[in-house]
């Protein structure tokens, strides 16, 4: 008996359940019903409207035509009633004269003669034309709907659109630009517009249930192509797809195409930055308090083994904007060693990052450094390091600097830098990132990994990452290999 009863249990159970699916299922058919409804009369009003806008532009071209009509029989007319006028006029004036001709023929007078002849000779008949300058003919402006008629029944309802095809090879990536285009099986004239969606992300395969990035829309594109702009590449690649529109409706999205969007990515190794520089994200800021305020926060870390919530020294450990780093305490750069190091070796390829900086700072510079460069290490001073160096202490001047040794530059003073890296070449190059003018170049060999390597003193500045070699850059390092400066023009 308890069997019996466990086995109806279920059952019961089972039942109530696919009485909720049916109870769900009925809900969403009424749904669909009321939509269908309100679907019906949408597009049955959109169907009314298009022809009453047919219908206008059909009246509005029959009343053009039809005063082009009256326009040109008013024409016509007036232009043969003004020559009936003339020729009557003539007539009449030649019946007169023939008259005065015959009476003078039979007059023996001379004087007759002479005067007479003279006004026969005159006679408005003789410089009037005799044809026409009209036509009767109105068959020029008759017309034959006959192809348009045809058009006109041959309308159908808007099918949906085929899907379009990224081409692959077509697609290109350069200078932080991506330019995709996409075909249509065949050509299609109902089409309006294409929607191009695009997003960021680490993996090159298909989707995954969960992105890390959303979609982000491109919509009413009139061709088919379309160029993305002014990127910053902070992921491995972007994934697109694309879907033609025309009035009504919009056809499904090509399959997705993944692009490889390469590029030198890194933050700044806020945990190694010496104590008077205010690192925050990609942005570092001199502060002429910074040491003090660490010294405080160690003081008070030695008082007691908990600090309070809200105290210094709990705000700047458990601050977001604090990149953890690898380093210790021990190691942050010191001294008169305002530096910051990325947190990104570079040891094979090329890489580019731009650094905007404060002109106004005591001193700045922007390059590279090995893992080795010493705590109390001044960029440029060692041969761990090389820099571009801008001076605004006793005299503004901007040098290259390296192994202690510098070259003053003679170029305009940029508020911007971009820094090329070639680990197989063995060059670094500094260039105006908004001209893209070459600054200076050294050439050396790697023999192990580099870092970029910052320093300010009574300023500040901000790093742009995320970006690709410019094609400009790469041309002028082909054409400037053999020309370009190097350590050894350092004194």
């Amino acid at each position: 008996m308890g069997d019996q009863k466990e086995s109806l249990r279920k059952i019961t159970t089972t039942l109530a359940l696919k009485n909720d699916e049916i109870t769900n299922f009925i809900c969403c058919l009424k749904q669909s019903l009321e939509n269908l409804e309100g679907n019906s009369s949408r597009v049955q009003e959109d169907l009314e409207t298009e022809f009453s806008s047919l219908h206008s532009v059909l009246d509005e071209l029959k009343d053009s035509m039809v005063t082009r009509i009256k326009q040109e029989r008013a024409s016509h007319t007036y232009e043969l009633q003004s020559q009936l006028s003339a020729c009557s006029k003539a007539l009449e004036s030649s019946e007169e004269l023939l008259e005065v001709a015959n009476q003078t023929l039979c007059s023996s007078e001379a004087d007759d003669f002479t005067q007479v002849t003279s006004s026969v000779t005159m006679a408005p008949a003789f410089r009037l034309s005799l044809k026409a300058k009209a036509s009767d003919s109105m068959s020029h402006m008759m017309v034959d709907f006959t192809q348009e008629r045809e058009m006109l029944q041959a309308i159908k309802f808007l099918p949906v659109p085929a899907t379009p095809e990224i081409l692959v090879s077509e697609c290109q990536v350069c200078d932080n630009t991506v330019t995709v285009q996409w075909a249509l099986p065949e050509p299609d004239t109902k089409i309006d517009h294409y929607d191009l969606e695009h997003r960021r992300t680490n993996y090159e395969g298909p989707p995954r249930a969960r992105e890390d990035y959303p979609w982000m829309v491109v919509e009413g594109i009139r061709e088919t192509e379309y160029t993305l702009t002014g990127l910053r590449f902070d992921t491995r690649y972007m994934t697109f797809r694309v879907k033609a529109c025309n009035k009504a409706v919009a056809g499904e999205f090509s399959e997705l195409v993944t692009l490889e969007t390469h590029a030198f990515l890194f933050k700044l190794d806020a945990g190694s930055s010496h104590q008077n520089l205010k690192v925050e994200d990609l942005s570092v800021e001199w502060d002429s308090c910074g040491g003090k305020i660490i010294q405080d926060i160690r003081k008070d870390k030695n008082r007691t083994n908990q600090s309070p919530m809200h105290s210094p020294a709990r705000t700047a450990m458990n601050s977001p904007k604090r990149v953890p780093s690898a380093r210790v305490g021990r190691d942050r750069f010191t001294a008169e060693s305002y530096t910051v190091l990325g947190d990104t070796f570079i040891d094979a390829g090329q890489q580019y990052w731009e650094v905007r900086f404060d002109k106004e700072s005591k001193a700045f510079a922007v390059g590279l450094a090995l893992r080795n460069l010493g705590r109390f290490d001044q960029l440029g001073k060692s041969n761990a390091s090389w820099c571009i160096h801008l001076n605004n202490w006793l005299h503004q001047s901007l040098t290259a600097k390296h192994n202690n040794k510098a070259r003053t530059l003679d170029c305009p003073i940029p508020d911007r830098i971009g820094v090329y890296c070639n680990y197989e070449e063995g060059a670094l190059s500094f260039y105006n990132a908004r001209t893209k003018t070459l600054m200076h170049t050294f050439r050396t060999k790697f023999t192990q990994p580099v870092i970029p390597a910052f320093s300010v003193w009574n300023g500040s500045f901000s790093v742009q990452t995320g970006l690709q070699v410019p094609s400009v850059v790469q041309s002028g390092q082909r054409k400037n290999s053999g020309t370009s400066s190097s350590n050894a023009s350092l004194t």
